[in-house]
C-alpha cells in the first residue's frame, strides 16, 4: 500500500443511475490536497453519497450508471487505488463481511497484504479508537446498529488508508459514542496524515476538525467551498434555507410539555408486565420492565447503543415476542386474540401500531415510491380519492414529489428515511413506532419529519421513539424510558 495523504480532483463530474432520468449529481469540479479535512455537506438528495462512492472507486460500470467529467485520486482512476481509500457506508451493514468482530476488522489488512504479525496490533488500536469493547470473538450479527457502524469505522482505520470517506459516521451513535468516534477519528487522521471526507448533518460535532467545507448544489455544481468560518459566516442563512444543517441556526418549532406517567398506567395506550425482551429467544437483553406508554404523546427510548433500544421497540410493537412476562395494549385495541400485540395478526397491527425499522429498506415492497406509500392504505380498504388525498400530501410534505415513480431502493439515505416514515403515516395507525425517526435527514427533512410527528400527537396518536438526538427528545416532549447495558429500564423519567 502506498503510504501518504491523497489527493482528489473531480472536474465537471456527474453521475447518472440507471433507469434514472435525471443525475444524481453532476457538474462538481474540485481539487482536495492532501491532508485535508474536508465536510461535504448539502441538501438531502444532492449527491453527497453518490459522489463519496465515486471517490471510492464503487459505482460500477456502464450497466450501473453513466459518468461525466472526471474523478480521479492521486492521478488516477478510484478503481485503480486499491489499498489507498476507506470507506464506511450510510449503511453499517453494508460494510459487515465476516461473522465475529475480530476478523472483520482485520478484512481488510489481509487483503491489503499486511504483515500477519502487525494485523493484531492494528485491530486492538482501532477497537479502541472507536470505542467498540467487545469480545473478538463476538458475532457481528449480534451486535446493535450503532455497534455495527463502530465495527465498519474500525475496518478502515485499521487498513490506515490515505484517503478516508466517512458517510454519517455518527448517525446512530449514542452521545458517548460520537464523542468517543469523533476522537477516534480525529486520532488517525493526525497520526497518519491521511486525507479525510466525512458526510455528516451533526455539523456542530465536525466543523472544529475540518479545514474546509464543500456544500454541493441539489441542482449541480457547488454552493460554496472554502473553510468553516468562511462557508458558515458568509452562507449561512442561504445555506440553511436549502436544507443544510448550519451551526447555531435553531430551528422554528414547538417544544412539546414534558409528560409524567400515572404509576397506575391511566390513560395509556400499552403497558409492560415483568416484561423480558429478547432478540435471539434465548438471552434477555432487560428484564423486569414495568412501563406505561401514555395515549397522544410521545415516549422516548434512549440508552447507549446495545442497551436494547430497538429490541424494546420492536416488542411493545408486537413484532418480537417477549422471553417473559407481557405487552398489554388498552381495550380499545383489542385483536381477535386478544391484547397482546404479538399475537395479533399482521392485518391488526396495519390499523393497530406503525413500525419504522433502523433501517429504511426493511420495510420497502414495491417497486416505486408511490405505490409504497399506497400498500397500507389499500389494505384498509380506502377508496381512490381518499387514498390520493393522503399519498399525495405526504410526497408533498416530505419532498418526494419528484421521486413519485423513483425505485425506493435507489434513493439516498435521506430519501429512504423519509420515505420510511411516510409509508407508516399514511395508514394512520393508533401507535406509531419509530426507530431513529430523524437519521440522515437535511434541516428542511428533519422539521417536517418532527412537525408530522407533534400533528399525529395533537391528533391522539401515541408515539414512541427510539432515537439519540437530543433535539427529537426536546420537541417531542412526552416522557422518557432510558435503558442501560447491566439494569433494567428506569421511566417516568421527565422529558429535558
Amino acid at each position: 500500500m502506498t503510504a501518504g495523504a491523497a489527493r482528489v480532483v473531480a472536474e465537471g463530474w456527474g453521475w447518472r443511475y440507471a433507469g434514472r432520468r435525471l443525475p444524481a449529481v453532476r457538474d462538481v469540479s474540485f481539487t482536495i490536497e492532501p491532508g485535508e479535512r474536508v465536510l461535504l455537506l448539502g441538501a438531502s438528495g444532492a449527491g453527497k453519497s453518490t459522489l463519496l462512492t465515486g471517490m471510492a472507486g464503487l459505482l460500477g460500470d456502464a450497466e450501473e450508471g453513466e459518468r461525466s467529467g472526471s474523478l480521479q485520486v492521486d492521478d488516477r482512476e478510484p478503481e485503480r487505488q486499491r489499498g489507498r481509500i476507506g470507506l464506511v457506508l450510510q449503511d453499517p451493514d453494508a460494510g459487515i463481511v465476516l461473522s465475529k468482530v475480530g476478523d472483520d476488522v482485520a478484512f481488510g489488512c489481509e487483503n491489503l497484504g499486511v504483515p500477519a504479525a502487525e494485523i493484531p496490533e492494528r485491530v486492538g488500536a482501532a477497537l479502541d479508537a472507536v470505542g467498540l469493547d467487545v469480545p473478538l470473538d463476538r458475532s457481528t450479527a449480534a451486535l446493535s446498529g450503532g455497534q455495527k457502524q463502530r465495527l465498519a469505522l474500525a475496518g478502515a482505520l485499521a487498513m490506515r488508508p490515505g484517503l478516508l470517506l466517512l458517510d454519517e459516521p455518527t448517525a446512530n451513535l449514542d452521545p458517548d459514542g460520537v464523542r468517543e468516534v469523533r476522537a477516534g477519528v480525529q486520532r488517525a487522521v493526525e497520526s497518519t496524515g491521511a486525507t479525510l471526507v466525512v458526510i455528516e448533518h451533526r455539523t456542530e460535532v465536525w466543523v472544529d476538525l475540518m479545514t474546509r467545507v464543500i456544500v454541493i448544489g441539489a441542482g449541480g455544481g457547488l454552493l460554496a467551498d472554502g473553510t468553516p468560518a468562511e462557508v458558515f459566516g458568509r452562507f449561512g442563512d442561504a445555506l440553511a434555507a436549502a436544507g443544510v444543517w448550519v451551526p447555531g441556526h435553531p430551528v422554528d418549532l414547538p417544544v412539546l410539555p414534558a409528560t409524567l406517567e400515572q404509576g397506575d398506567g391511566a390513560g395509556s395506550v400499552l403497558q409492560t408486565r415483568a416484561l423480558a425482551i429478547t432478540r435471539d429467544r434465548r438471552n434477555a437483553v432487560q428484564r423486569g420492565l414495568e412501563l406505561h406508554v401514555p395515549d397522544a404523546a410521545a415516549t422516548v427510548i434512549v440508552g447507549p447503543n446495545g442497551a436494547g433500544k430497538s429490541t424494546l421497540a420492536l416488542t411493545l410493537a408486537g413484532l418480537l415476542a417477549p422471553l417473559a412476562g407481557e405487552v398489554v395494549a388498552t381495550e380499545r385495541l383489542r385483536g381477535r386474540r386478544g391484547l397482546n400485540p404479538d399475537r395479533w395478526t399482521s392485518r391488526e397491527l396495519l390499523t393497530r401500531v406503525g413500525v419504522v425499522f433502523q433501517d429504511p429498506e426493511h420495510q420497502f415492497l414495491t417497486q416505486t415510491v408511490r405505490d409504497e406509500l399506497v400498500v397500507g392504505p389499500r389494505a384498509l380498504g380506502w377508496t381512490t380519492e381518499r387514498i390520493d388525498a393522503v399519498v399525495d400530501g405526504l410526497l408533498e410534505r416530505l419532498g418526494l414529489s419528484a421521486l413519485a415513480a423513483a425505485n425506493p431502493f435507489t434513493l439516498s439515505g435521506g430519501q429512504k428515511r423519509r420515505l420510511s416514515v411516510a409509508t407508516v403515516l399514511a395508514a394512520a395507525p393508533a401507535v406509531i413506532v419509530l426507530d431513529e425517526p430523524t437519521f440522515g435527514q437535511d434541516r428542511r427533512g428533519w422539521i417536517e419529519i418532527v412537525a408530522l410527528l407533534q400533528e399525529e400527537i395533537a391528533r391522539g396518536t401515541a408515539v414512541i421513539a427510539v432515537t439519540h438526538d437530543a433535539d427529537v427528545i426536546r420537541h417531542l416532549g412526552g416522557h422518557r424510558v432510558a435503558l442501560t447495558p447491566a439494569s433494567a429500564a428506569r421511566s417516568a423519567e421527565a422529558a429535558a
